[in-house]
């Protein structure tokens, strides 16, 4: 029962949907930021391509002549300060090191996927309207409606006026009579073929 329960639960569960309707959103947000980039670019582009043609092949050639360098004397350095008894501990290290940040990214990641799934809530509310609805409810809390005025107990002349009428002429009315006309003509039917039998 505990497998269908969570199938039921997993199945009627909005927040997938919500994290869609938040990431297309998202997604729509961003792509109108499109435009502005590219108009950014295109002014920007004649300057980079300025700056690339002027720019002398060996300044290139020496700059990376110097990171080769020092990227080579940083390995160096690393391989060099490797203790072969301490590497067991330092990979067991590592390999923990590795699980803290894995369960450390899994838990932004959970936290991101909520942050989005209520984005796409709010998507949703707006694309149906529902909106406006909240407004209402928070309308209602911040000012409340005014009380209503208490129900009067004793009523109007004319109210009880009209009441002690309906009820004189209810006491003026002879009550309903039983009609026992069937009962009556079924027993003469009956007497009178028990007669002739």
């Amino acid at each position: 029962m505990a497998i269908a329960d969570d199938l039921k639960k997993t199945l009627t569960d909005p927040t997938p949907l919500y994290f869609a309707a938040g990431t297309a959103d998202l997604a729509v947000q961003q792509a109108k930021k499109v435009p502005g980039l590219i108009e950014q670019l295109r002014a920007e582009a004649p300057a980079r391509f300025d700056a690339v043609v002027n720019t002398d092949p060996k300044v290139v050639q020496g700059k990376a002549k110097e990171a080769q360098e020092a990227v080579t004397a940083k390995v160096a350095e690393v391989f060099g300060a490797i203790d072969p008894k301490k590497l067991g501990e330092t990979a067991q290290d590592l390999a923990l090191r590795g699980v803290g940040v894995a369960a450390e990214y899994a838990v932004r990641a959970k936290e991101t996927y909520d942050k989005v799934a209520e984005h796409g809530e709010q998507a949703v509310r707006a694309w149906r309207g529902e909106i406006s609805d909240d407004i209402v409810d928070l309308a209602d809390v911040v000012e409340p409606d005014p009380k209503p005025e208490p129900a009067q107990e004793s009523p109007t002349e004319g109210e009880a006026k009209a009441s002690d009428a309906e009820d004189a002429s209810a006491e003026e009315k002879p009550a309903a009579r039983k009609t026992t006309a069937r009962k009556s003509t079924a027993k003469k039917a009956a007497a009178t073929a028990g007669g002739e039998a």
